[in-house]
């Protein structure tokens, strides 16, 4: 399976499931449903009011707006899959009489005139296959977080809609009066929907259309080409990286933690919340992951936003969470339009994290930033000035490595010593030696060396249960926390430490549920977690993979990708028992993973045949 596998089924149950196909060109995105419904779209950037809502409407409670959609005679058999190493989604659908239709979705993004072309726009084309199919249009946008219908208005040869922040136009070389009334209509050749900006398109719709599919297609082959993937798990890779590369905004360099908010993390459970925006923490792992597919660029851009962020700060604490254009207050409000994923509510808009302190980011910012004062393949490597600025993050490392914070998890109830912010504060100062080091400056080389040995004893002498034999999740603690599976990965410990072998099995025997692992062992501010999160699975296969256990390594990978929805994709979490996937949706995390995973354990090219 992977990311351009498909599956035939009769037309399923509108119960909503996560087996969503995301498109996108890294400045609009949109989820799409089995049916070829657009059920979620935020317009027009990641964290807009979405004009298509239905995936947080419950289906007793479903107006008939704020989704784009399409209907299709009869009983239907359906087949999806992305176009190969594209992020074009394919949607076959034929009914019980041979009739049959297909639809091309996707978002602009080619070169033009030099520069990047990504309008915040989708295509949507509609062509016949088989027989005369009769098929019926459905647009219908809301407004206001779905409280509401766009306002109509009718031109010649388009319709918009207005009301949301930017006006949405449907130019098409459909019938306007078939969209406006949703009656259904036979389709002889094929349709093309362009859905973007309210402005006048240059060109007929089905050949500006088909010229922007084309173009797009190349650029994604193109940008695949470049990818250096790992012999074993091609098209997993492939989608996962394609998939992250979506989740980056062109606009600011900002890589958005997922597309969707309040799915949530276990049914019922109240944790709902709201990931269109960037925490520095989720954003390293993505740039690392896509760096080691040597995709450089989503770092080049990434740099741009801390470092602004960075100016932004001056002296103030740096926050784990920004919006997409460097806001820095995401205050969180609820949506009392939309009453959520099947139901369970609430819908939050915002996020009351960027109040909180999580001392690992500064370790991140500096993580995130290291490769570019290697990497001599970059237009513009880093270089002293650079430096200095990381410096600033270095020394609230020094000052903030022993200090309460939320962690990691962002427990909103308490604030304890965490002992992954600490290693990440580590990391800061380890990072900078090495930097300083390579940049020929042994002053203060041997400056954040020092600093990075001081913060290591502190670690292992207060983070250390001898009672347990292991590390623990906070200092002087007795419980225990995944993200310390990652002590090996960040160079603070060897993998054959006898240390970080007991914390390894500590972990597996407190935290396994089945295959999967949960986040942690104790009660936070919902209660005990009920469900896996994700990337604790996959930080558990790349420790075992260190320690050379790459047979258990293997099979726990083949477990996890047997859950990947039928496009390749992963939601935040799974339900241990059920297998089924929970929160918000397609988590960064959880593709990193699956990139870091499979370069990991596959077999090199060079032994490969």
């Amino acid at each position: 399976m992977g990311g351009a596998s498909s599956r035939a089924d009769v037309m399923p149950s509108r119960e909503r499931t996560l087996d969503l196909g995301l498109i996108g060109n890294s400045r609009t995105s949109a989820l799409i449903d089995r049916q070829a419904s657009i059920v979620w779209w935020c317009y027009p950037n990641f964290d807009s009011d979405p004009i298509c809502c239905t995936l947080l409407k419950p289906e007793a409670n479903e107006a008939a707006y704020g989704e784009i959609g399409i209907a299709f005679d009869g009983e239907v058999q359906i087949e999806q899959e992305y176009q190969r190493n594209s992020a074009i989604l394919l949607t076959r659908m034929q009914d019980t009489g041979g009739n049959a239709i297909e639809i091309i979705d996707f978002a602009p993004r080619f070169y033009l005139h030099g520069r990047m072309f990504a309008p915040t726009m989708l295509v949507r084309i509609i062509r016949r296959k088989l027989g005369r199919p009769r098929i019926a249009l459905k647009v219908n946008p809301a407004i206001d977080y779905g409280n509401s219908p766009a306002v109509t208005r009718c031109g010649a040869h388009h319709i918009s809609y207005v009301g949301v922040d930017q006006a949405m136009r449907l130019t098409t070389d459909a019938s306007l009066s078939s969209v406006l009334d949703g009656r259904h209509f036979f389709l002889h050749d094929s349709v093309t929907l362009l859905m973007g900006p309210d402005e006048t398109v240059d060109g007929a719709p089905h050949d500006v259309g088909r010229a922007f599919y084309e173009k797009t297609v190349t650029y994604w082959h193109r940008w695949v080409r470049n990818l250096s993937i790992p012999f074993e798990w091609q098209q997993i890779v492939i989608r996962a990286a394609i998939t992250l590369k979506l989740n980056a905004f062109d606009d600011t360099g900002a890589i958005v933690a997922a597309v969707t908010t309040s799915i949530p993390e276990a049914p019922h459970s109240g944790r709902n919340w709201d990931y269109r925006f960037c925490w520095l923490r989720d954003a390293y792992f993505v740039v690392n992951a896509l760096n080691s597919l040597d995709a450089t660029g989503t770092m080049e851009h990434y740099l741009e936003y801390i470092l602004n962020i960075i100016a932004d700060t001056r002296e103030a604490p740096l926050q784990p969470v920004y919006g997409i254009r460097r806001e820095q207050v995401l205050d969180e409000y609820i949506a009392p339009g939309l009453a959520g994923f099947r139901g369970m509510g609430p819908v939050r808009v915002g996020n009351l994290a960027y109040r909180q302190r999580q001392n690992d980011v500064f370790g991140e910012a500096i993580l995130a930033s290291t490769q570019a004062f290697f990497d001599t393949r970059l237009e513009r490597p880093a270089g002293k000035d650079m430096f200095g600025d990381l410096e600033r993050l270095g020394e609230q490392a020094i000052r903030c490595y022993n200090e309460p914070d939320a962690g990691l998890w962002e427990l909103r109830g308490s604030m304890r010593v965490h002992t992954f912010s600490s290693i990440m504060c580590w990391a800061a100062c380890h990072r900078l030696a090495v930097i300083a080091e390579h940049l020929g400056l042994p002053d203060r080389a041997s400056y954040w060396s020092a600093h990075a040995q001081t913060i290591n004893a502190e670690i292992c002498a207060r983070a250390w249960n001898e009672e347990l034999g292991c590390f623990v999740s906070t200092f002087g603690g007795r419980h225990l926390d995944a993200s310390l599976l990652l002590m090996a990965e960040f160079q603070f410990l060897q993998p054959d430490d006898p240390r970080f072998v007991g914390t390894v099995e500590a972990i597996e025997k407190r935290l396994r549920r089945g295959d999967f692992l949960l986040r942690y062992d104790e009660e936070d501010d919902f209660g005990m977690p009920e469900v896996a999160f994700l990337v604790c699975t996959f930080w558990w296969i790349l420790a075992l993979a260190r320690m050379g256990q790459k047979d258990r390594a293997r099979a726990l990978f083949e477990n996890v990708l047997s859950k990947c929805n039928h496009l390749g994709l992963l939601a935040e979490d799974v339900e241990p028992v059920s297998g089924e996937l929970w929160g918000n949706f397609p988590q960064t995390y959880s593709m990193v993973g699956l990139i870091q995973c499979a370069s990991r354990l596959s077999i090199s090219w060079d032994k490969a045949y």
